[in-house]
């Protein structure tokens, strides 16, 4: 790869928006260093922020041929020939791994091949790795076909969870990452309706766990050469909706030493490099943490991990310009992260049902938080994610 000389700035290139963008992309600018911001929508907030550089739009990025075609047109057309490249979501993941080698031409890439980040893009891969290793996990069935379903269809205590081995395909084209079903009759229905849109033998039947979001813990950390160099843990305490969440919308830095021992396991499993999170749910019925996924990129609220002392997208950045990181040591507790609008939603929602309290809501936002769009220092991405509040309620 040709790589500017030492006396050259190297910068990123963040593709997706919303607020993961947004984070590396205040993470890096304010450190001077010019980030690009890639989307296949111009109207996000992302384009916004005082730190972007410059924007640039990929209609179908999800398509890894037209990512390619359009990065390394972007290379030399600007001239960004080994910059560093952040993919924030499954979709970016996938193009950018499966297509490694080539985009390595141009560009460092930290996203490991495919070979390692499949692990974690598939939950069948995922919770066979995380059994072989020891990690709790929910009790899974794998229905192979309609006929199976059916065949151990009263067998199962419900209510359980319907939900897809890889993500992206399905949320894409319905918006949901998994569906809660009843009954037997309910199962079969949704399982039908599901196998319309990805591969029968790609469903899973999963228990749900009991408890409310509070009970939803990740451990994330910036792993390499087997070690975990810098970690943060949370709690996260509200998401949206809350009983099957899509995204976390408030949460709070705690120490749990059990996430620790269990993600580094999986980590070292599949032979990671990088920046990831492994959620988990804490079982109240045996007390045990047990494994939901992992994502292998930034999450939703990594900029939490900023304000505990943990800049990871600057962590990694630099790993890849220098070759080398220095453990962060502990991470700070207690601190808090909210992205208001939709977290005011989900609360307000949550007092309507009287499953909160008023003074619930407002004591939890007592503290030091951070807020997922405003800044001081940034305002603008903030009064346009006000402005945008219509488009984004549909869109999202």
């Amino acid at each position: 790869m040709a790589r500017p000389a030492d006396n050259e700035t190297h910068g990123a290139v963040v593709i997706g928006d919303h607020v993961q963008s947004l984070g590396i992309i205040r993470s890096l600018g304010r450190m001077k260093i010019p980030v690009y911001l890639v989307n296949n929508q111009s109207l996000c907030i992302g384009r916004f922020s005082k730190f972007t550089t410059k924007f640039f739009l990929c209609r179908n990025y999800q398509d890894p041929d037209v990512l390619v075609l359009f990065l390394t047109d972007l290379a030399i057309s600007e001239g960004i020939d080994g910059w560093v490249v952040f993919p924030t979501n499954d979709a970016a993941v996938y193009s950018v791994s499966t297509r490694k080698k080539t985009l390595e031409q141009y560009f460092r890439i930290p996203t490991p091949e495919w070979k390692v980040t499949q692990n974690a893009y598939n939950k069948k891969l995922t919770y066979a790795i995380a059994e072989r290793c020891g990690i709790p996990v929910p009790e899974t069935k794998y229905p192979e076909n309609l006929n199976h379903l059916i065949a151990i269809s009263e067998t199962i205590h419900y209510p359980v969870i319907l939900k897809p081995a890889v993500m992206y395909t399905y949320f894409l084209s319905t918006g949901r990452k998994a569906v809660i079903v009843r009954n037997p009759a309910e199962l079969i229905n949704e399982y039908r309706q599901m196998s319309f849109v990805i591969s029968p033998d790609d469903i899973m039947v999963q228990e749900i766990i009991p408890g409310r979001p509070g009970q939803l813990y990740s451990f994330c950390s910036f792993y390499k050469d087997g070690k975990t160099l810098a970690t943060c843990t949370a709690r996260r305490h509200r998401q949206k909706p809350m009983d099957c969440g899509k995204g976390t919308t408030f949460a709070r830095s705690e120490e749990v030493p059990e996430l620790a021992e269990y993600g580094s396991k999986f980590l070292q499993e599949i032979g990671y490099y990088g920046l990831s999170e492994v959620e988990f749910k804490k079982d109240p019925r045996d007390g045990k943490y047990k494994m939901l996924e992992m994502n292998a990129r930034t999450w939703l609220w990594h900029s939490l991990a900023i304000q505990c002392g943990v800049d990871f997208p600057y962590i990694l950045y630099m790993d890849q310009i220098t070759g080398s990181t220095k453990s962060n040591g502990q991470f700070r507790i207690g601190a808090q992260w909210v992205h208001f609008y939709t977290d005011f939603a989900i609360s307000a929602n949550e007092i309507l049902h009287r499953r909160m309290t008023v003074k619930e809501y407002l004591h939890s936002l007592d503290g030091e938080t951070e807020e997922a769009v405003f800044a001081r220092d940034d305002a603008l991405p903030f009064l346009a994610e006000t402005l945008l509040l219509p488009y984004l309620y549909l869109t999202r």
